[in-house]
């Protein structure tokens, strides 16, 4: 739907589309699986709507690229299917046109595969007329032609988006065949492709799914164009994968179809299993039906030399094809479940054959609940065969708990994957978290790969000090324990403690001064200018470099570059972690900056200035209505017109350039405000029926000016009644000047709002770029750094907080307060036994 910007002085203007924003593009899909909820379950009704996705992705892409490796047939493109919109023969239309498609680029069964002609999925007559007709209308309205941007790959960050909704609606049975994005980005940076050189290296993954895992691993290859392979056992399955590889351009890539363990598909000329450079899996976990198929004792294809999974357990079965399936120098990657470190008989002899023979690199133990088909903590083993003869030990690495909760799953942060890949890649040693374990460690411990035996994550005990509470005072052991912050605020420290007897310290400053005392310190103010000096050089580098951005800019490319320069300023700052700050900017990027870059790159600076009306339900013709959709701040509205800002909020361009209007607005609605309170006063005061507005106050406890001018009329002439005729009156006269104060106040912003309207379309390139580098992106940069400060501080006030309070009271004071009080009692028992 092509969107409408107006000013003021000439509505309206010509229509013009603007570039898809990743907040619109996900808003809109899940739109249009809307259509098709009730009809049937998620693992159905997906192949419909990414079908659809493929189709218009395709079509805007290719049809116009006369140098397309990509055909798309005359007659058969998405715009042709427009024309169907409405139309008896629309199911029938888009079937045609994708059989076509299929034909045309040896894709049969693959983008044909779901029926858009099908009574029983989706509705019989005009009710599958119209589910298809706004099914088109929603895609029609995406144009991927404008987001294409190399290393920009929106329709991908789409298409994880839907697979992850997708996956967790299917439910437990059916929402295996995603891997999330965030362990996939691990597995792609520790399995190591970055390092590959050669076009005809190849990368496999033998329980493909959807593709995703093995696409995460290519991309992460920047030099070369690796040969791709992937074996998928669910036909509808391997369709999404062969259209994700088409959609992420890795259009050689080749996917096979059938059981992997029972019939793998690449071969070589011996009939052998086929080996690669690189192997990535998900594979289900502890498939109990893994041997249907499979010659296990005479397996043809040697994957059992290092002994037989059982036979209602096939995680070790995927382990050892995948190992199978790698070259001498090749280098692998699998998701288990934690069982599989640990699990004794049949397993555990061959997790003994496999750490003696040097095949195991590395373990990362992840969060629980990540998945999708089960709640259950896995794990990522790293294979490399290069190095089996010199391997002294296997490096491990416990990062359970590093995630966010999103709905009823868990995901890992940016902070969580870039701390762990970049702990793998330097084998850096952190307590309670990483480590070196040498294989003699590991053969004490009966070679037992269960991370908690070598990685103690727990916390320490918080012990109480006896003679701390005997005697008072704060023990020296807990003040010491501190040493982080005085290592870098040492003066701080004596202004919050002083010694007290050996061994023991009490609290100088009083408890409820705490905190003022530790931020108006000269020490912490210190160390605060040294944090924002370290952003504002950082700032400096950077705010250039954004008000540079232009048209085909890679908003991803400059953001991977800023993200990493103010992760590596901080990562060794004292009392601060890095990864919190570069999770702050990477957060900002999700929900607005790589968006806004988007934007910029796609129609430069001046789209900022564009203001969007939003369209009415009876407008926009979808049974929609956009100005329902309330954003507050980005929207102005002029009478019954909504505008909408897409990049720069209105508060920005006010607090520019109309601070004054927006003063004497604030001056007048603090006035009203007052008013209002007194009627309300008023109100409260002479309520109730004796109260001198209980005649006035209806069955619901409201005043009615109505009721209000007919009582003072009754008794406008009666004596006994003059106080209730004043407070009346009063409360009368104050309304009006409510009403007239409101009157103002809607006046000056229906002023100001018109003031912004046309003032957008006037900004200069200059304008818009103060705007939006200084006062939007990089002041909520600032504001996130200011938090992390406010948070440090938080802390230490809170543990000195809970040292005081713990020994404030010694058991002297205490016996002293029960003997006081003990006496106190006596005294009135002694009264009451006296007036008995």
């Amino acid at each position: 739907m092509a969107e409408t910007f107006v000013t003021l002085a000439e509505e309206p203007i010509a229509p013009r589309s603007m570039p898809l924003k990743k907040t619109d593009l996900y808003s809109n899909l899940w739109r249009s699986c809307d259509q098709l909820r009730g009809g049937m379950d998620a693992s159905q009704y997906k192949d419909y709507i990414l079908s659809l996705l493929f189709f218009k992705y395709v079509s805007d892409i290719y049809t116009a690229d006369r140098r397309a490796v990509f055909e798309i047939p005359a007659g058969s493109s998405f715009g042709d299917i427009c024309k169907f919109k409405g139309k008896a023969k629309i199911g029938d239309e888009i079937n045609k046109a994708l059989s076509k498609i299929a034909t045309a680029n040896d894709l049969a069964g693959v983008v044909n595969l779901v029926d858009f002609n099908d009574d029983e999925k989706l509705g019989q007559g005009q009710e599958q007329v119209d589910r298809l007709t706004k099914l088109i209308g929603i895609f029609e309205g995406l144009d991927f032609s404008r987001n294409t941007l190399e290393g920009d790959d929106l329709l991908g960050d789409a298409y994880e988006y839907l697979m992850r909704h997708f996956a967790t609606e299917s439910g437990k049975s059916k929402g295996q065949f995603y891997t999330p994005a965030e362990v996939s980005r691990i597995i792609a940076k520790v399995v190591g492709v970055r390092d590959a050189k050669r076009a005809d290296q190849t990368v496999y993954d033998p329980t493909c799914g959807s593709g995703s895992l093995l696409i995460k691993v290519a991309d992460e290859a920047p030099n070369v164009q690796l040969s791709l392979y992937g074996q998928e056992m669910d036909v509808s399955t391997r369709v999404l994968a062969k259209m994700n590889m088409v959609m992420h351009r890795k259009l050689t890539a080749e996917i096979a179809q059938g059981n992997t363990l029972a019939n793998p598909q690449f071969r070589d000329k011996n009939d052998k299993l086929q080996r690669f450079d690189f192997a990535v899996a998900n594979p289900p976990f502890s498939s109990k039906a893994w041997t249907f198929g499979v010659s296990v004792d005479n397996d043809p294809f040697d994957r059992f030399v290092y002994g037989t999974p059982p036979p209602k357990n096939g995680d070790y079965a995927f382990l050892l094809h995948l190992i199978a399936s790698l070259k001498s120098s090749g280098r692998g990657a699998i998701i288990l479940p934690h069982g599989v470190l640990f699990r004794g008989n049949a397993e555990g002899v061959i997790r003994e054959r496999l750490i003696r023979h040097g095949y195991i690199e590395g373990i990362i133990a992840l969060p629980p609940n990540l998945f999708y088909g089960t709640g259950i903590p896995a794990c990522i083993i790293v294979i490399d065969k290069a190095k089996v003869r010199t391997r002294t030990g296997i490096f491990m690495i416990d990062a359970s708990r590093g995630f966010r909760k999103d709905g009823n799953k868990n995901r890992l942060r940016h902070q969580d994957i870039h701390k762990v890949v970049d702990t793998y890649l330097n084998l850096t040693p952190h307590p309670k978290y990483s480590r070196m374990v040498t294989r003699a460690e590991i053969e004490a411990n009966g070679f037992n790969l269960n991370i908690p035996r070598y990685i103690d994550t727990t916390e320490a005990e918080d012990i109480h000090d006896l003679g701390a509470h005997l005697q008072g005072g704060i023990p020296k052991r807990d003040v010491e324990a501190l040493s982080d912050y005085w290592d870098v605020l040492p003066d701080l420290k004596k202004k919050l403690f002083v010694p007290d007897r050996p061994g023991y310290f009490r609290l100088r400053a009083e408890p409820a001064t705490i905190k003022s005392t530790i931020l108006s310190h000269p020490t912490f103010a210190k160390y605060r200018d040294s944090i924002l000096k370290i952003f504002n050089k950082w700032r400096r580098k950077y705010a250039p470099k954004l008000e540079a951005f232009g048209k085909k800019d890679h908003p991803k490319t400059l953001i991977h570059e800023m993200s990493e320069d103010l992760l590596k300023m901080f990562l060794k700052t004292p009392l601060l972690d890095g990864y919190d700050i570069y999770q702050h900017l990477m957060s900002y990027c999700d929900e607005t900056l790589q968006d806004d870059l988007f934007m910029i790159s796609s129609d430069g600076w001046k789209v900022a200035g564009q203001l969007r009306r939003l369209l009415t339900k009876k407008e926009k013709g979808d049974g929609d209505d956009e100005n329902a959709a309330k954003d507050e701040k980005a929207d102005i509205t002029v009478g019954r017109i909504k505008y909408r800002s897409e990049l720069i909020p209105p508060d920005l361009v006010i607090e520019r350039f109309f601070k004054k209007d927006r003063d004497d607005i604030a001056v007048d609605a603090t006035k009203l405000e007052s008013i209002e309170q007194q009627i309300k006063e008023m109100a409260e005061e002479n309520a109730g029926e004796d109260g001198l507005f209980g005649n006035v106050i209806d069955e619901s406890g409201k005043i009615k000016k109505g009721t209000i001018k007919a009582r003072m009329k009754e008794i406008e002439n009666d004596l006994d009644s003059e106080d209730e005729y004043k407070a009346l009156d009063v409360y009368m006269r104050t309304d009006e000047m409510a009403q007239v104060n409101a009157k103002t106040l809607r006046a000056l912003e229906q002023r100001l709002a018109e003031i912004l309207v046309q003032k957008y379309p006037k900004l200069t390139e200059a304008e818009i770029k103060a705007l939006l580098v200084e006062d939007k992106w990089m002041a909520t940069l600032e504001t996130a750094i200011r938090t992390e400060l406010d948070r440090l501080s938080q802390r230490l006030t809170g543990r000195v907080k809970t040292l005081a309070d713990r020994y404030e009271t010694p058991l002297s004071d205490l016996e002293a307060q029960v003997a006081n009080l003990a006496k106190r009692v006596k005294k009135h028992l002694v009264r009451m036994e006296a007036t008995q």
